[in-house]
């Protein structure tokens, strides 16, 4: 009896993983950042998770301080939201301005207002998100189906079956001058067997928003 009342739920989860592989969605060069026409397709990372950026010839550790702007929520029509509420985006532009703080100041003396010299200004602009499938992203981590495939997705560093991501762009200025210095798009998500992630609509999105200023904080070294 368990074997037919998990049937449908399996035939679901088959179908799912098929429209998952297929379909994942990818970040774009947001046509409303002011970097756009400058970003080109990376050629420096092989992880898939920062597709396109614009980069220059800077050695970072010329800056002692930042300036981080208030996140931004991306509005254009080439926005990647995938069914989450305004209340949703506000509460990620928000913890993303404290995980990236937190992580740039471990990387740089924080420079007061007006200070400038020796400086970068950092806009973080949030593009897209997507929250976990109920329940399906939880069962997916068990099911004979969504458990290998899980398995293989986490050692190859890529996403996991009904989980969510975020999606975000980067624009770095000298504070002084307004010169761009270096941009990129990207989009993170947690390691595909992370149980605790797939847990809560957010979860997934919230992981994505830490490895995503862990991986800024990397950018400039």
């Amino acid at each position: 009896m368990r074997a037919l009342s998990d049937a449908p739920k399996a035939i679901t989860l088959a179908v799912c993983l098929i429209l998952t592989a297929c379909a994942s969605t990818q970040p774009v060069p947001y046509a409303g950042i002011a970097s756009a026409t400058q970003l080109r397709p990376s050629q420096h990372d092989d992880s898939g998770r920062i597709p396109f950026e614009y980069r220059t010839n800077i050695d970072w550790r010329r800056y002692s301080g930042f300036v981080l702007d208030p996140v931004a929520i991306y509005r254009g029509s080439d926005s990647q939201f995938e069914d989450v509420s305004e209340d949703d985006k506000v509460f990620l532009a928000r913890y993303m301005q404290n995980q990236f703080n937190d992580k740039l100041n471990a990387r740089f003396l924080r420079n007061s207002p007006g200070r400038s010299t020796n400086a970068i200004r950092i806009k973080l602009t949030l593009t897209g998100a997507k929250t976990n499938t109920a329940v399906l992203s939880t069962f997916s981590r068990f099911d004979l189906l969504g458990g290998p495939y899980n398995a293989v997705q986490a050692v190859r560093g890529k996403e996991g079956a009904m989980t969510g991501s975020v999606s975000f762009a980067v624009e770095i200025y000298d504070a002084s001058t307004n010169e761009l210095l270096g941009a990129y798009v990207a989009k993170q998500y947690p390691n595909a067997w992370n149980l605790k992630a797939g847990i809560g609509a957010r979860s997934a999105s919230i992981v994505g928003i830490e490895k995503g200023a862990e991986q800024l904080a990397a950018y400039l070294q």
